[in-house]
């Protein structure tokens, strides 16, 4: 009878070692699913089931991709050392997630739609929304290495530090577990449950129940890479000596006698390096002879240190069988102290010792972690406060310590493990050159994050003008169910204009300017002339001059800038003006000059103006063009302006969107797609005024018509969920109109 696995095939694609493996789940398109890896190579590899070569292969990361998620509707999240995220849809990326400092050690896709993790070395974890980082849980002490989700709402993380932590979305750390002794790799938690298994450097795997490690079972190898529970609650594990090993509580699937047996000698053969501190200290002078097995263990994992024949041997617990089963062999341990051969870690902490101390031999054993340049007695006390033990054991305890670090001074070497993924000595955050991020960098901006809570104050008022018929707000019994809304072909543009009242406050403003910012009545006739010609009130085409001292005005100080920002407004939708200032020539100064009145921190009358007059530069051929290729850069800062809560800033946000929706949909660009996308969702969240809200739902309409790639990210970023309380809005009719037609699509 064959209880295990055999394999079926043997599958290549990387031209470098496979450092992760994910299974994406079974699809309309592919009904066993699919297998993703990922490699040194930096490329991430897609296996059909039956297949040894791949079906496609991802390229993009710019180093080793070292951890994958599956989630809903196809898509992919990948981790690597290039201190990136990624998520790919079928065989395109769609968003790359930047903030990590260093390598990005694990993802994980969460069960409500949009929410992703990643646990960085640079100590971290973040929680991203439709590709933006909501939070970062900071509590680890060292790399993160794993991630498992626990519910909706909850999560674990273990790390170089050791520690395993319980984390809720919302960002409180609920608890900590220490067990292991050394980094721990890898996290699994069983079916249905809330208990997990860990496995880490200290040739270990440890499994927990109820929060406390209820069984550990030594391997014969050092490093235990990875673990995974499957459906039947069996434990797979992966470990330096290229064996996967399957454990398992069922009676029927137990291995042989034999197997057993034979698993148990090459553990005893083991050979057990003291440096790594996985037994505690070592003195070989002091240990007991054989004898010192015939006395049982006090719990299960209890191990005890031998001398026999000269030889240290290591034994384990085990309370199910009722005896000590030998883990290894201890090499080098003659004399050698921890002194000589590193740290021990404790709760996550680097110690030169941590002693192991029984009060009393039927009680539970203590440990007491101390460092050479500790002071003996405070040790002693703090080691008996924490435990709450009798005080009277003050001086026991303190010339215990002394005794066991007999006259050690201070040496400099600590032993450093090399890192057996990278081949290298510890990864150490921060010191990868090849990352020039600002830590707590917004990764959209690359500057701090920006806190919202600036009062608002209304720019200049919007007309119940609808832009889209230009007629007021037309009303619902002429709306039969044709979709009047989208797929929207032309963009939309801010029209509303009242000359006088513009010129009238820039001659007002131009009183108060500083000398050098100062127009001349010459320079104010010719801004007139150029309003009456790009407000379709005379037949003039704008001149070279007009234009040069509209450049000079809207070059003004913050605080007096606006109105010769609405004449730039007005005026960029005139082909002349918008060739002028969106050709090759010009048009770097040209956005650089905007993008700087979209900081949220400035006026909001800027910010405004400025999203109008982008909204505006879609109407000529090379303003599109610009705008498009600009994109990325126009919306990250863009999007920053939704923090002030201003109605007009949200509908003229809106209104960028929705051009870009209607350039997209003409192109088919995934990516801009997948950012605008992303920008609707992270918009709707703040947005309360309805003509953005529809403005929004018209982009959403346009950017998933005739896409089904699209269609599916909008679903795996969760947007149908938080556009569905529009389908009950009253008025205006057009809002619920729309999101019914875009829920149809999705």
């Amino acid at each position: 009878l064959n209880r295990g696995f055999t394999e079926m095939h043997c599958m290549s694609g990387h031209s470098n070692f496979v450092s992760c493996v994910c299974i994406i789940p079974p699809s309309d398109l592919y009904p066993r699913g699919l297998i993703a890896t990922g490699g040194n190579d930096h490329n991430i590899c897609i296996f059909t089931v039956d297949s040894t070569a791949p079906l496609y292969v991802l390229k993009g990361h710019k180093n080793t991709v070292c951890s994958l998620s599956s989630g809903k509707f196809g898509t992919l999240l990948s981790g690597s050392w290039d201190t990136t995220a990624k998520v790919w849809l079928n065989d395109r990326c769609m968003m790359t997630l930047q903030g990590h400092t260093a390598a990005i050690w694990a993802v994980k896709i969460l069960p409500e739609q949009g929410l992703m993790l990643t646990g960085s070395a640079d100590k971290t974890i973040k929680l991203w929304k439709a590709g933006r980082c909501e939070r970062t849980f900071t509590g680890h002490e060292d790399c993160v290495r794993g991630l498992a989700i626990l519910s909706e709402t909850e999560f674990l993380s273990c790390a170089n530090d050791a520690s395993v932590r319980r984390w809720q979305i919302s960002g409180e750390c609920l608890q900590v577990y220490y067990g292991h002794t050394n980094y721990i790799y890898s996290i699994s938690v069983f079916p249905q449950c809330k208990d997990f298994v860990t496995t880490g450097e200290d040739r270990s795997l440890r499994i927990w129940k109820q929060g406390e490690c209820a069984q550990t079972i030594r391997l014969p190898a050092q490093s235990v890479w990875c673990c995974c529970v499957l459906d039947n609650g069996d434990i797979v594990v992966g470990a330096s000596d290229g064996i996967i090993r399957v454990f398992t509580e069922s009676l029927e699937r137990t291995a042989s006698a034999e197997e057993i047996q034979a698993f148990e000698n090459e553990l005893s053969q083991a050979s057990i390096d003291p440096k790594t501190g996985d037994l505690g200290d070592i003195n070989a002078d002091d240990l007991p002879g054989r004898e010192h097995l015939k006395d049982p263990g006090t719990r299960d994992g209890q191990t005890r240190l031998i001398k026999d024949n000269g030889k240290v041997e290591a034994y384990q617990w085990s309370v199910s069988e009722g005896r000590w089963i030998k883990i290894g062999d201890v090499v080098g341990s003659s004399g050698a102290t921890q002194q000589t051969s590193g740290k021990v870690l404790f709760e996550g902490k680097e110690y030169d010792y941590v002693f192991t101390i029984d009060v009393n031999e039927s009680g539970p054993s203590y440990k007491l972690p101390y460092n050479i340049t500790d002071d003996p007695w405070l040790s002693a006390y703090n080691f008996l406060q924490k435990n709450d033990l009798n005080p009277m054991f003050l001086d026991q305890v303190a010339k215990f310590i002394m005794d066991n670090t007999k006259g050690q001074t201070l040496l400099s070497s600590s032993a450093q493990f090399s890192d057996p993924f990278t081949g290298a000595g510890r990864y150490v955050p921060g010191s990868s050159s090849g990352s020039n991020a600002i830590p707590g960098a917004d990764p959209f901006t690359g500057a701090g994050r920006y806190v919202p809570g600036s009062a608002s104050n209304a720019g200049a008022p919007v007309g119940g003008v609808d832009p889209f018929t230009g007629m007021s707000a037309y009303q619902s019994a002429a709306a039969k169910a044709e979709n009047i809304y989208f797929p929207k072909k032309d963009a939309v543009t801010f029209d509303q204009a009242n000359p006088t009242q513009i010129l009238g406050k820039l001659k007002e403003l131009n009183g108060t300017a500083a000398e050098e910012h100062k127009l001349t009545e010459d320079d104010l006739i010719v801004l007139e002339k150029l309003l009456s010609a790009t407000c379709n009130t005379s037949a003039e085409t704008p001149t070279a001059q007009q234009l040069q001292t509209l450049w000079r005005a809207v070059n003004w100080p913050e605080d007096i800038v606006f109105p010769a920002l609405d004449i730039l407004r007005l005026s960029v939708r005139h082909p002349t003006v918008n060739e002028n200032f969106c050709s090759e020539k010009e048009h770097v100064q040209f956005i650089i000059l905007l993008l700087k009145f979209l900081n949220p921190k400035g006026k909001q009358a800027n910010q405004l103006l400025a999203l109008r007059a982008l909204c505006n530069c879609f109407v000529s051929h090379a303003g599109e063009k610009l705008m498009m290729e600009q994109r990325d850069e126009i919306m990250t800062q863009a999007i920053e302006t939704k923090s002030g809560n201003n109605k007009n800033i949200h509908i003229a946000l809106a209104t960028l969107t929705l051009n870009y929706a209607v350039c997209l949909h003409k192109v088919n660009n995934v990516e801009g797609k997948a950012q605008c996308l992303s920008v609707i969702s992270t918009v709707m969240e703040v947005v309360q005024d309805l003509e953005a809200i529809f403005r929004l739902l018209v982009a959403l309409g346009t950017l998933i018509s005739d896409d089904t790639n699209a269609v599916q990210l909008a679903k795996s970023l969760g947007v149908d969920s938080q556009i569905k309380k529009y389908a009950s809005v009253s008025e205006p009719a057009k809002v619920k109109e729309c999101c019914r037609f875009v829920l149809n699509l999705l």
